[in-house]
Formats: C-alpha cells, sequence, structure tokens
C-alpha cells in the first residue's frame, strides 16, 4: 500500500500545474491576467484554416479580448467549480466587439470565468472594463504589410502607451514565429500588479512577424 501511495504521489507531482487545478473551488485566486491577442495574426496561424468568423474580411479587428483569466502566484485555476448558471447566447454576442467571436467568449467564460466567483453577467463587465483599460498601441493599426519586428518593440510600445505598467507587468508572447499576445497582470480590482514567474516569460524573437490589419 504504501508503494502504491509513494507511485500516486509521484504521478501528482509530475502533472502540470494548471491540470492539478482543474476543478478548483470559484474565486480563491490571486490576479487576474487580461490577454490582449492580436488578430490578424491569429487567423494567420489558425483561425483562417478554422474558417472562423472573427477573421472574415468584413471585420478589422486588431487587439481583441482573448480572455480575463484568474491567476495564481504559480499556474492558475480553470474549469471550476461555481454555483452560477453558464451566460446566455445574447451575453456571449454582445461580446464580440472585443472578443471577436460568441464562441470565444463562451469558451473564456467556462475555463477561466467560471474559477473568478462572479457570474457570468459580472464576469464579462468585468473583461470588458479591464480591456478598457488598458490603451492598445494606435502604430500598429497604421501598417499597411505585414512586418517583422523584435517582440521588444511591441513591449516598448504598450509601456509607452500605458505609463501605470512597469516592465514586470506585462509580457509579449509569440507563436509559430509571431507576435501572439500581450499578457498584462492585474489586481482583483483591475489595478497592475507584477506578473507571477510562471506569466513573465517574454517572447525574445528578433523578426516576429506581425501582420496587418485586414
Amino acid at each position: 500500500m504504501r508503494f502504491v501511495k509513494s507511485l500516486l504521489s509521484a504521478a501528482l507531482f509530475s502533472l502540470p500545474l494548471s491540470a492539478l487545478a482543474d476543478g478548483e473551488k470559484a474565486g480563491e485566486f490571486d490576479y487576474y491576467v487580461l490577454a490582449l491577442s492580436w488578430s490578424p495574426n491569429w487567423c494567420a496561424t489558425t483561425g483562417d484554416v478554422r474558417g472562423s468568423e472573427q477573421c472574415d474580411a468584413r471585420h478589422d479587428y486588431g487587439w481583441i479580448l482573448h480572455g480575463l483569466w484568474p491567476q495564481y502566484h504559480q499556474g492558475w485555476p480553470a474549469y471550476c467549480r461555481t454555483p452560477h448558471v453558464a451566460p446566455s447566447r445574447r451575453m456571449t454576442r454582445e461580446m464580440e466587439d472585443i472578443q471577436g467571436s460568441a464562441g470565444l467568449a463562451w469558451h473564456q467564460w467556462k475555463k477561466h470565468g467560471t474559477c473568478s466567483g462572479l457570474s457570468a453577467a459580472r464576469y464579462f463587465a468585468l473583461s470588458r472594463e479591464a480591456f478598457g483599460k488598458i490603451t492598445r498601441p494606435e502604430v500598429f493599426r497604421k501598417l499597411d504589410r505585414s512586418v517583422k519586428l523584435p517582440a521588444s518593440v511591441v513591449e516598448e510600445a504598450f509601456l509607452k502607451a500605458n505609463p501605470q505598467l512597469e516592465p514586470d507587468m506585462l509580457t509579449i508572447t509569440c507563436r509559430d514565429g509571431y507576435i501572439e499576445e500581450a499578457r498584462v497582470c492585474l489586481s482583483k480590482d483591475l489595478k497592475p500588479v507584477p506578473c507571477g514567474r510562471d506569466v513573465i516569460r517574454d517572447c525574445t524573437l528578433d523578426g516576429a512577424v506581425f501582420d496587418p490589419v485586414r
């Protein structure tokens, strides 16, 4: 029996922190990560292949709200147990203007919003408020062609547009050679705070692709 317990313990410790956190109690977390995704890059790497509505030519999305994620100082909860009912279709549709699609809004509620301890309506309202607190640099919307640039340039643009942020409160991520997201760490009352060590991992590419708004 002692041998079996040791095996189980070793297996648990080998799991990623996110897996250990799945199904945690709602509302128990340390801070939020506000994830802003550059829509043209996501469409180039993922959305176009999926035929995503977000990537339709009639839209001109730039930085969109990927999500507002409850976070521990190390790791994060996901798919939490919550007494609150799921959002209505109307609620998720009303988030399309900043999230690109109702489907993304629904997924964000299911995976992250349930861990906030808030109702769906309050979580979406808080997400919109957080999105409004961060100035998205306009310079990137002025691009008329795809460029390659250091990820640090994107971080510097965000810091210049948001004097309230310090470098350790913001991280830029990349995926498949593209600039992916700007992630800002916020307290539960949406004040900028330093990010945890597992969040503040900046992309170090010197030539990350940055596509223009279509």
